[in-house]
């Protein structure tokens, strides 16, 4: 493994225990087993080290909510509250098992203003994420235009809801919405929707 690798893999190490607002460079290094100038060298600066560690890791994290998002429990696909309700089960599962990721990721959402760099990384990872989310849930118009409109409404109303309930999940899990809860409540609100339109 090269140092760039090993700082990746320090800093890495450091978001999760650390954060994004306390890792020094010097707590890189230390990590890694590295030295400051392969920082400068490779990455340029401390912060654009974090970021990379930072969307190497959601990176692996997006992987593993595709599966989730995917992955259709043979039981219910035929009744579509119920394959919400797993969808979003299995949602949660990976917010329950990648805790530190997510509350380091929240974190870094709140540097973005002050790191240009770290924003435009994450708006990118946005927007991505907005047109995989719409496409896992919806079918899109034939019509390019149309299209596009549906992924952006569609993906930000999905990416709202699921950074919602990362958050409940990060401040009090006991408490936080359930798959079961998200269905349920989507359900009321597309019936309330349908009767005020009745």
């Amino acid at each position: 493994m090269g140092h760039r690798e090993e700082l990746l893999d320090g800093a890495a190490q450091c978001l999760y225990e650390k954060g994004f607002g306390r890792t020094t460079a010097r707590d890189v290094v230390a990590a890694s087993g590295t030295n400051l100038a392969s920082i400068g060298y490779h990455f340029g600066s401390k912060d654009a080290l974090l970021t990379e560690a930072l969307l190497t890791a959601t990176a692996g994290w997006g992987e593993e909510l595709d599966k989730a998002l995917a992955e259709p429990d043979a039981t219910t696909t035929e009744d579509p509250q119920s394959r919400v309700e797993d969808t979003w089960s299995r949602v949660i599962g990976l917010f329950a098992s990648q805790r530190r990721l997510w509350a380091t990721h929240v974190e870094a959402l709140a540097q973005a203003d002050r790191l240009p760099e770290l924003r435009e990384s994450l708006v990118a990872a946005q927007r991505e994420a907005r047109e995989g989310l719409a496409l896992t849930f919806h079918t899109l118009p034939d019509d390019p235009e149309a299209a596009d409109r549906r992924v952006h409404v569609l993906g930000a109303v999905y990416q709202a809801l699921l950074t919602g309930v990362m958050v409940q999940w990060l401040l009090d899990p006991d408490t936080a919405p359930t798959g079961v809860d998200v269905a349920e409540g989507l359900r009321a609100m597309a019936d309330e929707r349908a009767a005020a339109l009745a």
